[in-house]
């Protein structure tokens, strides 16, 4: 038997999430962990409830998000991780050490706190660049040098994440006598 699919319009019941995410967390945390001790077991299933239970009411997905899309950023992300610590071992082993470090402020056009935090983390795993502080959708970033900051700088962080969450909702057009609103940029 499948499982009921919600009709558009009706809600999905608490407890539905919150057993889904139980079993995918427990099943995560036996992977990763490797135990199959009853004790380690038991405690692992106890803290997956718990996660699921105090997120329980936290949308963090919308509903365009897709496992498979999440694993090739995975798979995207090792790339860039690998490719960052080869050119931190390059500039480490350079006889002259040229390292340039600087602070990047950075507006992402990302919509989802998930997204932004997703983005965050990538970056601090990332060597070489360190995410110091997140704010209203603008990052501030700690690179080692320029080159260590340009995927940040060209957006590939952000358009995979795009890729994986959704675009940004469009605004609806405003309505007729209505100004449009105006950007505005502190330095």
């Amino acid at each position: 038997m499948g499982q009921r699919v919600p009709e558009p319009g009706m809600k999905q019941k608490p407890w539905q999430g919150v057993l889904f995410s139980t079993v995918v967390l427990f099943l995560l945390w036996l992977i990763l962990s490797g135990k199959s001790h009853p004790l380690h077991v038991g405690l692992g299933l106890v803290s997956a409830f718990g996660v699921a239970w105090l997120n329980a009411s936290t949308e963090c997905c919308p509903r365009r998000f897709l496992l498979f899309r999440v694993v090739w950023y995975l798979i995207w992300l090792s790339g860039r991780i690998m490719r960052s610590g080869l050119h931190m071992t390059a500039l480490i082993l350079h006889p002259d050490l040229p390292i340039a470090p600087r602070l990047i402020h950075y507006r992402t056009n990302l919509q989802q706190r998930a997204a932004v935090v997703l983005l965050g983390n990538s970056i601090t795993l990332t060597p070489g660049t360190i995410t110091a502080e997140v704010n209203d959708g603008e990052l501030v970033v700690h690179t080692i040098d320029g080159d260590a900051g340009q995927d940040l700088t060209s957006q590939r962080f952000e358009h995979q994440l795009t890729r994986v969450f959704g675009p940004p909702p469009v605004p609806p057009p405003p309505s007729p006598g209505q100004s449009q609103g105006q950007a505005r940029e502190d330095a």
